[in-house]
This record gives C-alpha cells, sequence and structure tokens, in this order.
C-alpha cells in the first residue's frame, strides 16, 4: 500500500473537506513523531490519515471504528494499523492502547483537531500559533465545545509528554502543511 491507496480511500469514504484536513493534521504530527522516536513513518502517518476514514458513513459507536477496520482488512492493511486505529476508541474495550503508535494517535487526534479550531479565529492561522495562546483557549468551555479537553490531557500524558511540548509538536508538524490544510494567512 502507497500513500495514494490511503488517499484513495479516504476520497471513496469521506467527502467533507474538513474531515479529509482533520486526517491530513493527524497524519503529519503522527509521521513528525515517528521521525522523531525512530519509528516507521509510513505505518504512522497511515495510521493517522486513515483513523477517521469511516466516520462520516458510521459515526456513531460503536460503528465508527469497527466498520473501517472490518474495509482495512479486506484490502490487506495490516493487523497493526487496524488495531491502532480502533484503539483511538475509548469505548472499544478488546483494543486498549498498548503501543506507543496507539497512544501517539490517541494524543494527537483531539489535539489536531482543536489546533485548527484555534488557527481559524486567528487572522495569521497556524502562523505564529503559540502554545500559551492554546492554553488559554483550553480553558474556555465555550470554544470548540465538542472537543474532549479531557482527552487532549489524557492522550498527552498516557504518551508520557507534557502537554506544552505536545502542542508546540503538534503546531509545528501542522505548519509543515498548512497549505494543504487551508490554515495559511
Amino acid at each position: 500500500m502507497t500513500r495514494d491507496d490511503d488517499w484513495a480511500l479516504v476520497c471513496e469514504y469521506t467527502e467533507g473537506d474538513g474531515l479529509r484536513k482533520h486526517m491530513m493534521a493527524v497524519e503529519a504530527a503522527m509521521r513528525a513523531y515517528a521521525e522523531k522516536l525512530g519509528e516507521d513513518i509510513e505505518t504512522w502517518g497511515r495510521v493517522g490519515l486513515l483513523h477517521d476514514f469511516d466516520y462520516e458513513r458510521w459515526p456513531d459507536a460503536p460503528d465508527h471504528p469497527l466498520e473501517g477496520s472490518k474495509i482495512l482488512a479486506e484490502r490487506g492493511y495490516s493487523d497493526e494499523v487496524i488495531y491502532s486505529i480502533k484503539s483511538h476508541a475509548d469505548y472499544i474495550d478488546e483494543c486498549p492502547r498498548v503501543s506507543v503508535m496507539d497512544k501517539a494517535l490517541f494524543a494527537c487526534d483531539e489535539l489536531c483537531g482543536f489546533l485548527t479550531a484555534c488557527a481559524l479565529v486567528r487572522p495569521t492561522r497556524l502562523e505564529g500559533l503559540k502554545v500559551k495562546s492554546v492554553r488559554k483557549k483550553l480553558k474556555q468551555a465555550s470554544f470548540a465545545a465538542a472537543v474532549n479537553r479531557d482527552d487532549i490531557t489524557s492522550g498527552a500524558e498516557d504518551f508520557g509528554v507534557e502537554l506544552g511540548e505536545h502542542i508546540e509538536f503538534c503546531i509545528a508538524a501542522m505548519q509543515g502543511i498548512a497549505v494543504e490544510l487551508g490554515l495559511v494567512p
């Protein structure tokens, strides 16, 4: 499988531009962490890109990500990729987050969505986005209210990274593809 195959699968099942961009943001963060940790960049990127590909068709638990995992298995994706994607859903008890990749996906998922929300309300978008302003927005319950703050903090903790460093790292990863994410001034 190539990244082009992964993207074709995303496009086959996901029409919404926002959700596609979210998956790309998580992919960028996962690839950056894989490089930093000496892990397989392609596998980690694949997990980030595909983690929500089934969400539009099956948004309810536990259909997402279980329906998607069936599709991934039918298309020949590895058990490692499928397990990691299933593990990002807290409600799938048989797939606890075990590997560092599982933990990274959970840590990056909600945070990347929140960082996108933070960037969208700034005239300079991702450019110049600082940890301090993200932390301030995290304290505002009404801002991006659908984002689970507990998942952001517990995800960083379980992954073993300090929250401020994690925020800064994910901002930098997303800045690398800011044009593709539509997050440039």
